[in-house]
């Protein structure tokens, strides 16, 4: 499975086509049981990448990369991952739930878009610099594979922010 990917962008890239092409379905989608069903796979897939990428991609990028870049992924993360956990724990008939899947799929848009910027993104700095996406990418799919198995067995847990601080009133 790892040939398929050449290496960690590789992967990431990948991630990031089929979280697109689920908020293309989701858009589509009519009923709440499908749109549910959408968001549920919007949620998972968001959890795992952000994981791999906090976990093992960008801690091997940290120094060797602009910072700026980095620390604005967190928080963008973080962003997303309010919205993850908020579509987690409501039905699609609840108040805003379109909305926030809405917020939720542009928020991604606009993270991917500076992941992938040609020259300057985060990708194209990655390339230029001596770490062994190679073996990132195999040390991120093999945690990806756990993820996948802990979805489908137990489930994910309540996705954390790492960057923001949740202030509860």
């Amino acid at each position: 499975m790892a040939q398929e990917f050449t290496d960690a962008i590789a992967l990431l890239k990948a991630d990031h086509r089929k979280v697109e092409d689920l908020f293309e379905q989701f858009e589509k989608a009519r009923g709440s049981a499908a749109k549910q069903k959408i968001c549920h796979q919007i949620c998972v897939e968001l959890k795992i990448h952000t994981a791999i990428e906090e976990e093992i991609f960008y801690p091997a990028l940290r120094g060797k990369i602009e910072d700026d870049s980095l620390d604005e992924a967190y928080v963008e993360h973080d962003g997303a991952k309010v919205l993850v956990n908020d579509l987690e724990q409501a039905s699609p008939d609840a108040d805003f739930y379109d909305a926030k899947v809405k917020v939720l799929s542009e928020e991604i848009k606009h993270h991917v878009g500076e992941e992938e910027m040609p020259k300057e993104g985060m990708f194209a700095q990655a390339r230029g610099t001596d770490v062994d996406l190679v073996e990132l990418r195999d040390r991120m799919l093999a945690r990806k594979q756990e993820l996948m198995a802990q979805a489908e067995g137990a489930g994910l847990p309540v996705a954390k922010p790492s960057a923001v601080n949740l202030v509860t009133a």
